[in-house]
């Protein structure tokens, strides 16, 4: 898997499986595959372990209760996972970086990638910028790979959720509604508010 600068391919793929966990090797294969991920080995048990143990890792930095304790969770996963970075063309797609060291089974290879992932993503969009779907009851991951770094929700549904949650509240607590335009227009000939 090639990553921009900024990880996003890595930390979306990362927010997917951890949204929805791979129950067996073959969907850790498969969903890895669709990422674009190279798998170099066959896929193990061992592998899928491994997988779980670094998305629980994940959650904590995504969790995490501010920018100091998040930069330290994922200095940790760096610690445990990454080796020095290396030019490499593997699968004979063009030369690109990684940052572990060759030949590592699927799990050890997607730690690396989750730990470099997150660090370039927090470090080059913001350490705000992972986090949990604002609306209740929604406990989604996402990356924010918005322009501006304000996204809130996990998708657009859960936006439109949560608009008409609040438009709803709104009314229940008995806020007036804006008068209607037309009862506050001023006649044109008398200047009378023909709303009177």
């Amino acid at each position: 898997m090639r990553f921009n600068p900024y990880g996003e391919d890595v930390v979306n793929l990362t927010a997917a499986l951890a949204n929805r966990r791979p129950a067996t090797v073959e969907e850790l294969a498969d969903r890895c595959r669709a990422a674009g991920l190279v798998l170099e080995s066959p896929v193990t048990p061992q592998d899928l372990d491994r997988t779980h143990a670094v998305l629980e890792a994940w959650e904590k930095v995504v969790d995490a209760a501010d920018e100091h304790e998040r930069a330290e969770l994922v200095n940790r996963m760096l610690a445990e996972s990454a080796a020095y970075p290396r030019l490499t063309d593997h699968a004979g797609s063009g030369w690109h970086l990684h940052y572990r060291d060759d030949r590592q089974p699927l799990g050890s290879v997607l730690f690396a990638l989750i730990s470099v992932g997150t660090a370039l993503h927090l470090a080059g969009r913001g350490m705000h910028r992972l986090r949990r779907c604002a609306v209740t009851g929604c406990s989604t991951i996402f990356a924010d790979t918005s322009r501006t770094g304000r996204q809130r929700y996990c998708s657009q549904r859960c936006a439109n959720r949560d608009a008409v949650r609040r438009h709803r509240a709104s009314r229940a607590v008995g806020r007036p509604m804006r008068p209607d335009a037309s009862a506050n227009r001023q006649n044109p000939v008398s200047g009378v508010d023909s709303g009177s």
